[in-house]
């Protein structure tokens, strides 16, 4: 998983990637490809 400031051009880096907020974080995941893992902070 990569911890990043911004999310923003992580989102972008795949069509399948989904942005969801669980317990006051920020995480970038996708179903598809499980790689593309991300939280911000």
């Amino acid at each position: 998983m990569k911890i990043a400031n911004s999310l923003k051009g992580l989102r972008k880096r795949d069509a399948n990637c989904k942005l969801v907020r669980r317990k006051g974080r920020v995480y970038i995941i996708n179903k598809k490809n499980k790689r593309y893992k991300a939280r911000q902070g």
